[in-house]
């Protein structure tokens, strides 16, 4: 009778990062089609609910240094995809939305996104996003200080 192996973390890890590479390497490539970065998709892609988006947000959202993050929303307004606009909750805050030129370029990048990223069935899709989630809340709450 075949007993369990042992917990492998990097086994988990290597299928992790093997995917998350071949996703970046295949989103780069239609991305640079349209003349987007990674970056800049994860950024349009957060700001294009029409909610408008703090820089502390969208830097957590798109896994960016503020520093960074500063310098990549900066090219996006001189692009006009994205404006500033202050927070009107709280005026020392600045709200970051997508231009109607913004909205326009974000449109024709997701669809070209969507046309090229693999198929798969929907219950496999939603398997594998409650399934990420659960490791990431596990590996979010058992972060060590």
């Amino acid at each position: 009778m075949p007993t369990s192996s042992p917990r492998q973390p990097r086994d988990l890890v290597q299928l992790l990062t093997r995917a998350e590479r071949l996703a970046a390497r295949r989103l780069q490539t239609v991305l640079d089609e349209e003349g987007c970065s990674l970056d800049a998709w994860r950024v349009l892609g957060l700001l294009c609910d029409g909610q408008g988006h703090h820089m502390t947000a969208i830097a957590e959202a798109a896994f960016l240094p503020p520093p960074t993050l500063t310098k990549l929303v900066d090219q996006l307004v001189d692009q006009n995809l994205v404006h500033r606009r202050v927070d009107p909750l709280d005026r020392r805050r600045i709200l970051a939305h997508l231009t109607p030129r913004g909205e326009e370029y974000w449109r024709r990048v997701d669809r070209a996104v969507r046309a090229d990223w693999p198929a798969l069935g929907d219950s496999e899709e939603e398997l594998l996003r409650a399934l990420l989630d659960r490791l990431a809340g596990a590996l979010d709450s058992s972060t060590r200080v």
